[in-house]
């Protein structure tokens, strides 16, 4: 594939039963990449951490995602 994908896990500003909420996203970066990647594309004061998560072929090739591009998989 020679492409990473990694996958973010964010945590909102929004609340859920009291609990900040969280978000999934998706970078097409390297990991030291994917985390500042994805903060430009949330609001200020969002945070996010990598995850464990790996992503399927079949999942890669359905988000056709190029270099750079960053995607909320969860809401």
């Amino acid at each position: 594939m020679g492409q990473d994908f990694e996958v973010v896990e964010v945590t909102t500003d929004d609340l859920l039963r009291g609990l900040p909420k969280k978000q999934l996203w998706v970078a097409a970066a390297p990991p030291e990449q994917a985390i500042a990647l994805v903060l430009a594309a949330v609001p200020d004061g969002w945070t996010a951490v990598l995850t464990d998560d790996q992503l399927e072929p079949d999942q890669v090739e359905l988000l056709n995602l190029m270099p750079g591009d960053v995607r909320q998989l969860t809401r």
